[in-house]
């Protein structure tokens, strides 16, 4: 059992295989991931290796910690940056961030993201997500927050914004739909609008495995009366079995 610090826009798949190589295993042993990491997210990767890949069921359920940026009224279909953007026409100021964020501490049903890799009736959530076909009820799992934490408020511009999603963005390989989702960014974070401010915060959670950060931000915006995203997540640390 090994953990690598994946890079933003891999795949969890493409850093297994860049350990691989720099660990210079064969390609008949066996290899594989406890618990993905999605493309703009950072940090942690648990990699089986020969024999420990047959025990993955039991990697799988690690509790994980997480620090996350938040960035408050714009909202993406993927809940974080590399979605289709869409800006709110409402402002968040500081005060609207002064809220209790111990509320989130707990168990609750988290509904599945549009963007991700749950099934329903044989097919994944993002693949009825980009032909429109999502269920009329998302699918959820009971997830559970042990710890959550404010590190720190900021604002950030729409040119420094855009520069570090699109800085992302272009480290993504694949078909994540990155030409459209790059013209809706430039749509929306427009030169006209540069000294356009955004105000954000920065969390630490630590939370029980399968609990989606962008999908808490998204609902962390929701509570407060605005659209939010995950701008960027990492997860610093996978925790063993109690």
């Amino acid at each position: 059992m090994k953990i690598v610090q994946k890079k933003v826009g891999e795949t969890p798949l493409e850093c297994l295989e860049r350990f691989r190589i720099l660990e210079g295993i064969g390609a008949l042993v066996p290899m594989t991931y406890a618990g993905r990491l999605d493309p703009m997210a950072e940090g942690a990767l648990l990699i089986l290796v020969g024999d420990e890949c047959k025990d993955k069921e039991k990697y799988l359920g690690l509790d994980k910690e997480y620090e996350v940026e938040i960035v408050f009224g714009i909202s993406t279909d993927t809940y974080d940056a590399l979605g289709l953007a869409e800006l709110n026409a409402g402002k968040v100021d500081f005060g609207a961030l002064n809220f209790d964020i111990s509320k989130y501490v707990g168990k609750f049903q988290q509904p599945y993201p549009p963007f991700s890799s749950k099934a329903v009736n044989g097919e994944q959530l993002h693949e009825l997500a980009r032909d429109g076909r999502l269920p009329d009820e998302m699918p959820t799992k009971e997830v559970e927050i042990y710890s959550i934490e404010v590190l720190g408020r900021s604002s950030i511009t729409a040119d420094e914004l855009k520069r570090r999603i699109f800085m992302g963005i272009d480290l993504v390989k694949g078909d994540f739909r990155q030409a459209e989702i790059r013209a809706r960014w430039n749509e929306v974070l427009n030169d006209d609008d540069s000294n356009m401010k955004f105000e954000a915060i920065k969390i630490r959670v630590k939370c029980s495995s399968g609990t989606y950060m962008r999908s808490l931000a998204n609902n962390i915006g929701a509570d407060i009366g605005t659209d939010a995203f995950a701008l960027s997540i990492k997860r610093i640390a996978v925790y063993p079995r109690k």
